[in-house]
């Protein structure tokens, strides 16, 4: 990620743009923007979560299948941008882009909540919401 992302939102093609998980959170404190956590439930129990995030899951475990409510949950969160949270920043950007056109102003987290996996294949160690310092909690 390069630093103009942490202070402003990166072009894209589809939606409004990326945002740093720091810039997303700012964000959200201030009002500007909803956080959308677009993880299944598993990886919300299980992994953590951010407290107040608006839960609403892009693909439902088991087979990760479209989740139906996203379609009708979104046109409720319209009023403010909605910022795209999943693990890696992979998801929330499809999430973003469908988004966008059901109407809402939709961005994506950069890195996710456990950004890319390390040499052995852990997530949290190279970027992502928790590693940044963020709010989250787990169950």
């Amino acid at each position: 990620m390069n630093q103009r992302a942490l202070t402003q939102p990166e072009p894209a093609e589809g939606y409004a743009g990326d945002v740093s998980p720091q810039l997303a959170w700012a964000w959200v404190q201030s009002g500007r923007a909803v956080l959308v956590d677009v993880r299944t439930d598993a990886e919300r129990e299980w992994v953590g979560f951010v407290p107040g995030a608006v839960a609403l899951a892009w693909k439902q475990w088991p087979g990760m299948a479209l989740n139906p409510a996203f379609e009708t949950q979104i046109p409720t969160l319209r009023d403010k941008p909605l910022l795209m949270l999943c693990r890696s920043g992979v998801r929330s950007i499809a999430a973003a882009k469908r988004a966008t056109e059901l109407g809402a102003t939709a961005y994506n987290i950069l890195e996710g909540f456990e950004g890319d996996p390390d040499d052995q294949a852990h997530r949290a160690r190279r970027g992502g919401w928790k590693l940044r310092g963020l709010p989250w909690q787990q169950n």
